[in-house]
This record gives structure tokens, C-alpha cells and sequence, in this order.
């Protein structure tokens, strides 16, 4: 046996003489069924799929890279489809077109230049295709179990950063945006549109700090602004050990939704492209963030709705209920 499969059954014996640390409820806890067949691991489910060294390695990190896992076919046409939606050659229902904050009262020039991010593309048949990819899905299963509902969606369009640091975006925690859990349930798949560097803003995570606690989060104090609904996390120890996620056109991360993680600005002269979805066990359930530290996002979300929508009395968790689509299995609680 290996040297991770040794380790993984170190951590699997150390959780099962420390039940404490297991926080998932036992519907949605994973049996390990190969040599310790009572005992359970708390990010992930074994399928058959990752081996003992990924296992591992997405239990001690909270981030697994997976390379070459969609086609330059499919992500060839998922960008002629932002370039339509760009142009405004079609109208997508519920789809949030998104400005860097550095372009945003600039003159609007209908085409990918003006545009930072779509999001809530659920309503879009060609983009919505790549949170139903079979190979997508066959790894968030992993993370999420066999019932599994596409959450939230986003094509994001880095710009070129226009010399006030907007294109960065803040270290942050994805759960701090959901008003679902169990946490351990839920996990991003970010895929990289083109080759994605240092340069022109890669993801940047915190190895580990997914075995933490959702922290508060609001706006950055940045010279040159932040975009909307940009928060980041109060309080994060800036020494912490980081990781540069440097990827290749199709490489696909998936990560879990405390794991603090930003993105640096884009210094080239072209867009950064990228594609991802956030899944959830179609067993989670809502909770109410009144009290919370999500008390602050609520009401941004909250004035959003009343403005753009003229919707009244809404609550965070009714918006995500409303987003929500069901891509693999049965639909429980969501």
C-alpha cells in the first residue's frame, strides 16, 4: 500500500477515536468501504474515483486540481456564448451582467471589453451545460454525495486592471454567500477558460484553512474601490501559507466553501476567463442568517431585489431557493 494510503487511514482511525471533529450529520457522512468499513472521513465520499493521495490531500487542503478535464470544444462554445450575451444578441432570464467598478461609469460598449462576469446563468441552455457535464458531476459526487443541485453560477471576464487594483478580488470564504449547510456538502468546480497565471490573476488559496469556521466578511478598505458584493474576511492571518493556482485551458479545480481564497489583479493586456459552478447536497438545508455574520450580505441582497426587481420582503435564502436546479439524483430538502 502507498505512503497516502497509510496516511489516510492514520486520519480515518484518528476520526473514528474523535467523533467530535466530525461535524456532517450521519445522512450525510461517507462510509470508507474499503478496509474500514464503519469508519468515515469528513470531505469526502469514496466512490471509486479519486484515489487514496487526492482523498487525502482534499481532506489536508480543502482544493483538488484536476488537469485536462473539460474540452477546448465545449469551452470554445461556452465562450461564444458570453461573447452573444456580451453583444446582447440574447436575453437570458435572471442573468446578472457584471462591470469592474473601475469601468463601471465609463460608456457602455456592448461586447466582452465592458463586461467583468455573468452570473445566474441557469436560464442559459449552452452555458448552464457545463454544470451537467458528466466528468464535473462524477467529481462532485466526491464532495457532495449521489443527489446534487447547481446552486450558483458564474462566468467570470478578469479585465486587464486599469491601474486602481480593482481586478483583484479579496480573500474570501464562498459560504459567507449562502444561507445553506451543512458546509462540508458543498464544493466549487472553477475551471480555467485559457491558460490562467500569476500575471494575469489566478486563484490564490489558503491550504487547510477549510477545517476553520466562517469568519466575518465586508468590504476591503482599497484605495482604488471594490466591486459590488466584493467582501472579504476580517481578521485572516496574512502569513498563512499560500498557493498560486497557475492552470491550463480545461484544468478544473474544486474546492470547499471555507477555504479562504482571492485572486490577484489581472497585469496583462488581455481577459482572464473562467467558468464555475458551486454544487450542494440536495439534502442541505436553509438557514436563517439573522444574527449571523451574513447579516450584512442578506441586506445587500436585499436592496438588490427591491431596485432591480421591485421584490419586497425577500429573503437571502428565497433567492438561492429560486436559483437553485437539481443536475444529478433526487431533490430532497432544496
Amino acid at each position: 500500500m502507498s505512503r497516502a494510503a497509510d496516511r489516510l487511514r492514520l486520519l480515518i482511525n484518528h476520526l473514528d477515536r474523535s467523533p467530535a471533529a466530525i461535524s456532517v450529520s450521519p445522512t450525510s457522512a461517507q462510509t470508507f468501504t474499503h478496509s474500514h468499513p464503519q469508519q468515515r472521513l469528513r470531505y469526502t465520499f469514496d466512490t471509486d474515483l479519486l484515489t487514496p493521495e487526492q482523498r487525502l490531500f482534499y481532506e489536508d487542503n480543502g482544493f483538488l486540481l484536476i488537469k485536462n478535464l473539460v474540452s477546448d470544444e465545449d469551452i470554445d462554445k461556452f465562450r461564444m456564448e458570453f461573447e452573444r450575451i456580451c453583444r446582447q444578441d440574447v436575453k437570458i432570464p435572471g442573468l446578472v451582467v457584471m462591470r469592474d467598478v473601475a469601468i463601471a461609469k465609463s460608456e457602455f460598449v456592448p461586447d466582452q471589453k465592458a463586461i467583468s462576469k455573468v452570473q445566474d446563468f441557469q436560464e442559459d441552455p449552452e452555458l448552464f451545460r457545463y454544470c451537467t457535464l458528466p466528468q464535473i458531476l462524477k467529481y462532485v459526487e466526491c464532495f457532495t454525495g449521489p443527489n446534487i443541485m447547481a446552486m450558483h453560477t458564474m462566468l467570470i471576464n478578469k479585465p486587464p486592471d486599469a491601474g486602481k487594483k480593482t481586478s483583484r478580488h479579496p480573500m474570501h470564504q464562498d459560504l459567507h454567500y449562502f444561507p445553506f449547510r451543512p458546509a462540508d456538502r458543498i464544493v466549487c468546480a472553477w475551471t480555467a477558460m485559457e491558460k490562467v497565471s500569476r500575471q494575469n490573476g489566478c486563484l490564490v488559496v489558503l491550504p487547510g484553512t477549510h477545517t476553520g469556521s466562517l469568519q466575518e466578511h465586508d468590504y476591503p478598505d482599497w484605495e482604488g474601490g471594490v466591486n459590488k458584493m466584493y467582501h472579504g474576511v476580517r481578521g485572516y492571518d496574512p502569513q498563512h501559507p499560500r498557493v498560486h493556482l497557475e492552470m491550463e485551458k480545461g484544468d478544473t479545480v474544486f474546492f470547499h466553501p471555507i477555504l479562504i481564497h482571492g485572486s490577484g489583479m489581472n497585469q496583462t493586456q488581455g481577459f482572464r476567463k473562467a467558468i464555475s459552478c458551486h454544487y450542494a447536497s440536495s439534502d442541505c438545508y436553509y438557514i436563517d442568517v439573522t444574527g449571523t455574520t451574513q447579516e450584512n450580505i442578506e441586506q445587500e441582497v436585499k436592496e438588490v431585489a427591491a431596485k432591480k426587481y421591485a421584490l419586497n420582503n425577500i429573503t437571502l435564502k428565497d433567492t438561492w431557493y429560486i436559483r437553485g436546479r437539481l443536475v444529478q439524483g433526487e431533490r430532497i430538502s432544496m
